[in-house]
């Protein structure tokens, strides 16, 4: 099969490592895989007569010369036995370069001007995925819009042999590509009857075959949890907010930003949650006070009254009132600046949205909706629909098509309609329950929101274990909902030993406002367990009147609600409702998907990783051996090697073997042997540190620099701590918000479960001693006796994990298997579901 990815509609980060999955899936496959420049405006130019003849000469020279220097290689002579035909004869065609540099139209050189339907190889997508954009173009085509230019464009696919299609845009871009595959037997009818085309190629080409990734930075399609560039657009937005802060708090300033959302409000959303914003506007549920600036400005001046010293008011582009009107920014400067006096400055975005480097989340994920893309084409027949490619959250699955863009459009439908519940229930239950948060912990309290007195509870907030990204934010969100039903929230620091010392205040909901976007813990964190003094605990649970107690934390706090509960058997005074949400970068909590933090650890590898690599290629033939935190869970080793395009992963779950490593500098030797002369790529090991006693970090950078000499060198970099530190991500902000509420909740089910026994004797049910999960969908409570039959105790872990297969695709992803003769099927296993309940 002959496969083509096309990229169309705005750009988003993420689309080149579509690209680069497509496209090394495609020639694992068995397939020919091209790239269309620009869109489908590039289909309908397709390649003029001199340009196409131009192409096929540099492509069967570069080809040529990787036959060659296979056949006069003494180490590869050695290992063309074993080496994978179709991966060899699809190595590289030699327009990569031209691609990746922008030279693609350069005047007086080499270029790709004439030709918009290019071949691709296997190298000639590499480093890709870690640029912003989408390296092979886009653009709005009208002329693709009208049947003469699908007609050209049919015509063009023809030529080339290509009858599958992968395109990769919004709404508009996929509703395009169904619109083609419908109208496709009709248009190549029309060719054969000009005699464009041979009766041949006309069976030959009868059925086309299609399949739609969600390119947008909006998060606006519907059927799917996440769209390709969306998170990175939410962290760029998080980085304008964070360094907007300081400034706003030094002038005590206002200040209102326009995001981007013409009709989706999830960008403006998402960042009012993760930036800690004191009001938003967003099209699917506009203020419901008319006038809106009434309701507006009575809660910021509240804000205001108790001691905030900034404003960040955050604006939908598509923001309107209830009437539809428009709400611009420039006017709510005004109303703030009049009515409240606010210095108030405005920021507008823009585009800055769009670029940069794409975040580690959007590495993984469509790295591996490129894969199953791949698959739903060559499982593809005439019978089945256009599939779309979509996320529920770590899952890929496979959609219809037209029924998410149905879906979608209704959502604007009823926004138009005034319709906003319609509205909000289209954009499913998480959106809902991110924007009843956002007002729960946005606006302060008063009596009217606050539970009766009887009700209240005094809430134990204790952070466990090692810092990671997102404590800082569950607990600010904790303490402002506790504020707001009328509970007292009490801080303890410095972890069981602190309450052991009486390190125990109040917070209050000021004192935690500028906690969202903070590292570590403010609290203070350590890995003392209950058990270094249980009789005392418990006493100090009665002396603070503890009746409800929130651990944030990794497998310690696991560990230490284990022995609560158990303790429960001796002491009364653990007979209240207990929850853990977890929190550590090595996600090692067994039956939860992810921690907070982990999101920020892996954003903190990439970062890491990508100078590493910078380094590595500069010196054109190193080896780098990464070494990572995680103890004995490699998630953040095989994740991270799936989001940095590692060579090699090592984790404790696999291990690391002599027959191993012998394996691993062979594959090492025979690819730097087949990179193009003097244009080595530098390439990265991920090593988690306690992938093997015996073969450290420093053994296996020596042993590689060793072996692989002449060929390449080696060395070695720890990341150490730095994996632990930082700015949290948006993602860990906006999941510790929903995680703390929905812990909230449980702690006031439960108490008031309790109250109804009366005041003696109350006896807590195992239900109450909880763990917060992430599980595919759904957010799930596991009690904490029932989370022991999940989880490896001695390692520290769970018994199963759904990202382990991330090991073998990173292998699989830079041709390790094909290389050394492994012939091995490439598969997502894990990582999908071929329908929407993921059954």
């Amino acid at each position: 099969m002959k496969i083509a990815i096309l990229t169309s509609g705005g750009d988003s980060a993420g689309m080149n490592a579509v690209v680069r999955s497509v496209v090394k899936a495609g020639i694992l496959k068995g397939c020919e895989m091209f790239v269309v420049r620009e869109g489908y405006e590039g289909l309908v130019q397709g390649n003029t007569a001199a340009a196409e003849a131009h192409g096929r000469e540099i492509n069967t020279s570069t080809e040529a010369a990787v036959e060659a220097k296979v056949v006069t290689d003494p180490l590869l002579q050695q290992e063309a036995s074993r080496l994978d035909e179709k991966l060899l004869h699809n190595l590289r065609f030699g327009d990569g370069d031209l691609l990746k540099d922008g030279t693609c139209e350069f005047v007086g050189g080499r270029s790709l001007k004439g030709r918009y339907i290019v071949r691709v190889g296997w190298d000639d997508v590499r480093g890709w995925f870690s640029e912003g954009g989408t390296l092979i173009g886009t653009a709005r085509s009208m002329t693709f819009k009208t049947p003469e230019g699908r007609t050209a464009a049919a015509h063009n696919m023809i030529k080339e042999g290509i009858d599958a299609l992968v395109v990769c845009g919004g709404d508009g871009s996929l509703t395009g590509a169904d619109v083609f595959r419908r109208e496709w037997p009709d248009l190549i009818r029309s060719l054969r009857d000009k005699g464009l085309i041979t009766e041949e190629k006309h069976a030959a080409h009868a059925h086309l075959k299609i399949v739609g990734l969600v390119g947008s930075i909006d998060n606006d399609m519907c059927l799917t949890d996440l769209t390709i560039g969306a998170p990175t657009a939410l962290q760029r937005i998080c980085e304008a907010i964070d360094n907007i802060n300081s400034t706003a708090y030094s002038h005590s300033r206002a200040f209102v930003i326009e995001v981007m959302g013409r009709d989706c409000g999830w960008l403006a959303l998402m960042a009012g949650v993760a930036g800690g914003a004191d009001f938003i506007f967003i099209p699917e549920r506009p203020p419901k006070v008319q006038p809106w600036e009434d309701e507006m400005c009575a809660q910021i001046h509240r804000h205001r009254e108790i001691g905030k010293r900034k404003t960040i008011v955050i604006v939908a582009e598509g923001a309107h009132d209830k009437d539809l009107n428009p709400i611009r920014v420039d006017y709510v400067k005004d109303v703030l600046r009049e009515r409240l006096g606010l210095d108030t400055r405005v920021t507008t975005l823009g585009h800055t949205q769009r670029g940069g480097r794409p975040c580690a989340l959007d590495r993984i994920m469509p790295t591996l909706q490129g894969v199953e893309a791949v698959d739903a084409l060559l499982e593809s027949t005439p019978e089945t629909p256009s599939y779309m490619i979509g996320l529920h959250e770590n899952k890929v699955v496979r959609v219809s098509l037209m029924e998410a863009v149905a879906k979608t459009r209704s959502v604007a439908a009823a926004v138009r309609a005034k319709d906003f519940d319609k509205a909000l229930d289209l954009r499913g239950p998480e959106f809902k329950e991110a924007l009843d948060g956002f007002v729960k912990v946005s606006a302060i309290a008063d009596e009217s929101t606050m539970l009766p007195e009887e009700k209240r509870m005094r809430v134990g907030i204790i952070h466990m274990g090692a810092p990671a990204g997102g404590m800082n934010a569950a607990t600010r969100t904790a303490v402002r909902y506790c504020i707001r039903q009328g509970h007292t929230p009490l801080a303890i620091h410095n972890g069981f030993r602190g309450l052991l010392d009486d390190n125990v205040d109040e917070l209050s909901w000021l004192g935690v406002d500028a906690w969202m976007n903070r590292g570590g813990s403010e609290l203070g964190t350590n890995r003392a367990l209950p058990s270094i003094d249980l009789g005392g605990i418990a006493s100090k649970f009665q002396q603070y009147q503890l009746e409800s107690f929130m651990l944030i934390g990794g497998f310690e706090a696991f560990t230490a609600l284990l022995q609560l509960e158990e303790g429960r058997k001796y002491y009364p005074a653990f007979h209240i409702p207990m929850v853990h949400i977890p929190a550590t970068i090595s996600n090692n909590v067994p039956m939860t998907e992810y921690s907070l933090g982990s999101d920020t650890s892996l954003n903190a590898l990439v970062d890491a990783c990508d100078a590493i690599k910078q380094s590595a290629s500069a010196s054109r033939n190193r080896v780098f051996v990464v070494e990572t935190q995680g103890g004995n869970c490699g998630y953040l080793a095989a994740l991270g090697g799936l989001a940095v395009g590692a060579s090699l992963v090592y984790t404790p779950e696999e291990g690391i073997s002599l027959d191993m490593l012998r394996r691993d500098v062979r594959f090492l030797k025979t690819r730097y042997k087949l990179d193009p002369p003097g244009r080595s790529e530098g390439r990265l090991v991920i090593r988690n540190e306690n992938s093997s006693g015996v073969y450290t970090t420093s053994m296996i950078t020596k042993m590689l620099g060793e072996e692989g000499d002449p060929s390449f060198d080696a060395r070695s970099a720890s990341l150490g701590h730095t994996l632990q530190g930082g700015i949290p991500s948006p993602t860990d902000r906006a999941r510790a918000a929903r995680l703390s509420l929905k812990c909230m909740a449980f702690l006031e089910y439960h108490h008031e479960k309790l109250l109804a026994q009366g005041h003696k004797h109350r006896q807590a049910s195992p239900e109450s001693a909880a763990i917060i999960t992430i599980q595919t969908s759904s957010v799930k409570m596991v009690p904490v006796q029932e989370m022991v039959e999940h989880a490896d105790m001695k390692n520290r872990r769970g018994r199963t994990a759904w990202w382990t297969d991330a090991k073998d695709l990173v292998e699989q992803l830079v041709g390790k298997p094909q290389f050394l003769g492994m012939h091995k099927e490439l598969h997502l296993s894990g990582f999908a579901t071929r329908n929407p309940d993921g059954n």
